[in-house]
This record gives C-alpha cells, sequence and structure tokens, in this order.
C-alpha cells in the first residue's frame, strides 16, 4: 500500500487522514502549528449530512455535539427574520473538535508531524490542505473570539451591517460560553479597546456591541486573520489541494467546516485507489479536482453573489426587506447553500 503524505492538520487534512487509515493506507500528516488551538470560524457545521461523516469514520466523535435547529437574522439593530432550519446544524468549538480529530488519527495509527512547514512543491502522493493563502489585496479581516455573559436564546444568529456581518453561536448547552465571529471589509487600529467590539460598534452594530460589552471576552480565544480570499483559490499546477487551499466559501453560509469534510470525502475513494495501484497519481489527482468542481461550484457560485449583496448598503436594504416582509426564500437558499 503507498503512503499518503497531508500537508495541513485542519479538518479537512484529520478527516481524510482518518478515513484513509481505516482503509489500511499509511499516512503522514505535516500541520505547521500545534494544538489545541482556536480557529477563525463560527463553531457550527451548516450542511454536512451524518453519512459524510460516517463515511469518513468520525461520526462517533460528535456524539455528544449540539445541534441548532434555529437562526435569526438582523440588519442593523432590527431582527428582520427568524427561521428553522431545514435540517439541524452541528455545533462543536473547533479548540474541541481539532483536539478531538487529532487524537483519533493518532489512535488509528497515523503519523503526525507538528510544526513541520513544507514548501508547496507537488509531487506524487502528496495532498495540499495547509488552508487559506494570504490575500494582500484582500480588504477582508476575519476576527472571532468567545465571550461568557452574553444572552443568548440558544439559536444561531447572524447580524448584518455596515460593510460587514457577525454570527453568535452557543458553544456550551447551558448557553453560557458563546462564540462571536465576524467578517468585517472596514476596521481601525486604534489601541486600548476589544478589536472585535470595536470593528462591530463600527459596522453600525449598536445594540451587539453592548450585549458584548456586558459580557466577559476570553482573551485567550480572541483571533483574526487579515487578507481574507473568498471563492476558488489559486492553485499550483499538478498540486492535489482540498479544503480552504481549493477554494473558501463566504461564511455567513455556515458552511465552511461542512464543505471542509465534504472535500475529504470526495478525495477518499481516488486517494483509495492510488495507495493500491490501481491508479495514477496524474489521473487521481484529476479526478479529485473534477469531483470537488461538480459538488461545490454551484453552491460556492450563489454564495458568492449573496456575499456582495449582503456588503453592499443597497443590497443590505433589499435583503431587509425581503427578509422582514416574507418574501425571502430563505429555506430554497439554505438548502442549495449547504
Amino acid at each position: 500500500m503507498k503512503e499518503i503524505v497531508i500537508v495541513g492538520g485542519g479538518l479537512a487534512g484529520l478527516s481524510l487522514g482518518i478515513a484513509l487509515l481505516h482503509r489500511g493506507v499509511p499516512v503522514v500528516l505535516k500541520e505547521a502549528g500545534s494544538y489545541p488551538r482556536h480557529r477563525v470560524c463560527g463553531e457550527f457545521m451548516n450542511g454536512v449530512t451524518i453519512q459524510t461523516l460516517k463515511n469518513l469514520q468520525i461520526a462517533h466523535l460528535f456524539d455528544d455535539a449540539m445541534e441548532h435547529s434555529s437562526a435569526h437574522w438582523w440588519v442593523g439593530d432590527r431582527c428582520v427574520l427568524k427561521a428553522k432550519l431545514p435540517r439541524p446544524a452541528i455545533g462543536m468549538s473547533r479548540w474541541e473538535m481539532d483536539e478531538k480529530l487529532r487524537k483519533e488519527f493518532q489512535l488509528r495509527g497515523g503519523q503526525l508531524m507538528v510544526k513541520s512547514r513544507e514548501i508547496c512543491r507537488p509531487r506524487e502522493g502528496l495532498v495540499w490542505a495547509a488552508g487559506r493563502e494570504l490575500k494582500r489585496e484582500s480588504r477582508l479581516l476575519g476576527v472571532k473570539a468567545h465571550f461568557e455573559g452574553v444572552k443568548i436564546n440558544g439559536s444561531l444568529e447572524m447580524h448584518l451591517g455596515r460593510g460587514c456581518y457577525i454570527g453568535l453561536t452557543p458553544v456550551t448547552k447551558d448557553l453560557s460560553r458563546v462564540n462571536v465571529c465576524g467578517l468585517f471589509t472596514q476596521y481601525s487600529h486604534s489601541k486600548g479597546e476589544n478589536p472585535l467590539i470595536r470593528a462591530v460598534r463600527e459596522g453600525g452594530l449598536t445594540q451587539l456591541a453592548q450585549r458584548l460589552e456586558g459580557g466577559e471576552i476570553d482573551r485567550l480565544s480572541l483571533v483574526g486573520v487579515r487578507g481574507v480570499g473568498l471563492g476558488a483559490q489559486k492553485i499550483k499546477d499538478d498540486l492535489c489541494v482540498i479544503g480552504d487551499s481549493e477554494r473558501i466559501i463566504p461564511p455567513f453560509t455556515g458552511n465552511g467546516m461542512s464543505m471542509a469534510f465534504e472535500a475529504a470525502e470526495s478525495a477518499l475513494a481516488s486517494l483509495y485507489r492510488y495507495a493500491q495501484g490501481h491508479e495514477s497519481w496524474d489521473q487521481t489527482r484529476k479526478e479529485i479536482s473534477q469531483r470537488l468542481d461538480r459538488r461545490f461550484q454551484t453552491r460556492m457560485s450563489l454564495a458568492m453573489k449573496l456575499h456582495q449583496l449582503l456588503i453592499n448598503p443597497y443590497g443590505l436594504k433589499v435583503f431587509s426587506v425581503a427578509a422582514a416582509s416574507g418574501v425571502l426564500p430563505f429555506n430554497w437558499l439554505h438548502r442549495r447553500l449547504s
């Protein structure tokens, strides 16, 4: 059986490694950072199916996960939509999720190399799952932190402001801890004040800023990423790529973590055949790329169009009116974005 080397120990890389190990494929996984760690994300998975998790041999890791069944949307300080999700979203802290996947990978016999940087160079048997590249021309900033003492009713919350949107997700079942994650196009660099609360206020979300000020931030959980590039990512020729390295869906969908697992699932069969010696590496890489396009292209196109609508002041007015008047096709959009 041929060895597979995976670069990047996030959701896509770890889950793919676990699934390959389950099939008897030797896997080496190289991660530039270390565990446990926080990541900028909404900390809920919108769209992933139990069958995908079973196919990756990781469904049991989510037995104690939260399930979110409803979502509330605000434009400014006004709640314009309360909706029941067509399918519950799985909720879990990334700190916990990544750690569970790491332990499972090593339990299955995978070789994990942390603080190990790899040059992005195509070669046979190498899968690149190392996450996004810095887009210096991008104005987008992602920030996330956990808060305690912020009241939330158990639903997912999405707050739309001037050039930004911020999601709130309960992290604990007693609702005592809340994940706050935002994507911003405008932000200042003044010192002193909490940068996340400052960015929320500058986005015109006064009531949300006051709610966050009434809570207590976990400073260790405060992380941010600059130069976020959404959509298809630039890929080197002949490089086998999955996860955020391949494409990044706008975060308002809550579908990013789901896509990581779906990408791993899409790559699994081809990599297994390659490891058995039944397919060439070139054929394997092309098959994976084609599967990812078929699975994500339509979803991604719709998400990118809606993202532009939500960060545009005129588009935001259209969304607000449609949602408040009950003509926004929320269920239709939810199904196609997940």
